[in-house]
C-alpha cells in the first residue's frame, strides 16, 4: 500500500496555469462565461463556434482581461471539423487538458411536428458531437500519458418532461448524462475524469429565443427567478479543478429548485 498523500488544508484550487482548455459554442451564453471564466484562472483557451465574427470578439475581451484565448471556427455537427478542431488548438495552445462540451440546440417542437433534418440537427449537435470530440480530446491525452478534465453541458430537461414540446432535447440531454458515465468508466485508468452539468433555466442566448415564444417562464418557479450563468462557475471550476480528482461520471445538477425531484 502506498503512503497517504500530504494534501493542502483546504485541498481547492482554482488555479489553472499551464492547463489548455478547449469550449464549444464559446460565442454567446453559458459558452462564452465559461471561455472567461477559465481564461480568468490562468488556462489558455480555444474557443469554438460558427460565428467567427463573434468569438474573435470574445477573444479580444478575454485578451483585454490579461488573458489568452484561440478563437476557432466550428460546425460541430461536422465530424471532420470536430477532429481537426482539437488538433489546431493543440498546435497553437499545447495539449488540450480541459474540455467543455456545452454546444447544443433545442427542438422547441412537439415530436410528431418535426422535420427529419431537424431531428437530426439536435441529435448531431447534441449527443454526436460531444462523442465524438470527447473521443479525440482523450486519445490525444491517452497517447501523450497525460490526464485531463471532461465538462458536458447537459440540462436539467435530462431528467424530468412535462409534455409541452421539446422531447427530442430531453432525450439528447439524457443521452449526454449517460455519455458522461460509460466514457468515465472507460477512461478513469487514464487519469480523465468525466463529469457534467445539468442547468435548469439560465439565461443565455438559447433561453431568450424561447422566453419569446412562452412567456415569463420563472413565475412558474419556486424562487421565481432565472440563473445567471455566473452562478455556475463554482460548479465548473470544481469539476476542472484538482478538488474534484476523484470524482468521475457525476452529473450535477444546478436548477435552483426549478424542477422536482
Amino acid at each position: 500500500m502506498s503512503e497517504p498523500a500530504a494534501f493542502p488544508l483546504p485541498y481547492v484550487s482554482h488555479d489553472l496555469a499551464g492547463q489548455v482548455a478547449l469550449v464549444t459554442g464559446a460565442s454567446s451564453g453559458l459558452g462564452l462565461r465559461f471561455a472567461k471564466v477559465l481564461a480568468a484562472c490562468g488556462a489558455r483557451v480555444a474557443i469554438t463556434g460558427r460565428r467567427i465574427e463573434r468569438l474573435e470578439k470574445v477573444a479580444e475581451e478575454i485578451r483585454a482581461a490579461g488573458g489568452e484565448a484561440l478563437p476557432l471556427q466550428l460546425d460541430v455537427r461536422d465530424a471532420d471539423q470536430l477532429l481537426e478542431v482539437v488538433k489546431k488548438a493543440e498546435e497553437a495552445l499545447g495539449l488540450v487538458t480541459i474540455l467543455v462540451n456545452n454546444a447544443g440546440i433545442p427542438d422547441a417542437q412537439r415530436a410528431v411536428k418535426m422535420p427529419v433534418q431537424l431531428i437530426d440537427d439536435v441529435l448531431d449537435t447534441n449527443v454526436r458531437a460531444p462523442f465524438i470530440l470527447s473521443c479525440e480530446f482523450a486519445r490525444r491525452l491517452i497517447a501523450a500519458g497525460k490526464p485531463g478534465r471532461i465538462v458536458n453541458i447537459a440540462s436539467a430537461a435530462a431528467y424530468e418532461y412535462n409534455g409541452n414540446g421539446a422531447a427530442l432535447y430531453s432525450v439528447s440531454k439524457a443521452a449526454v448524462v449517460r455519455i458522461t458515465e460509460t466514457l468515465a468508466v472507460e477512461w478513469a485508468k487514464f487519469n480523465i475524469n468525466v463529469n457534467a452539468i445539468a442547468p435548469g433555466a439560465f439565461r443565455s442566448e438559447m433561453l431568450e429565443g424561447m422566453l419569446q415564444r412562452v412567456g415569463d417562464i420563472s413565475q412558474h418557479y419556486p424562487r421565481k427567478r432565472l440563473g445567471d450563468p455566473a452562478q455556475l462557475d463554482s460548479t465548473l471550476l470544481y469539476l476542472v479543478s484538482p478538488a474534484s480528482e476523484c470524482v468521475t461520471g457525476t452529473c450535477i445538477r444546478v436548477d435552483d429548485g426549478q424542477h422536482s425531484r
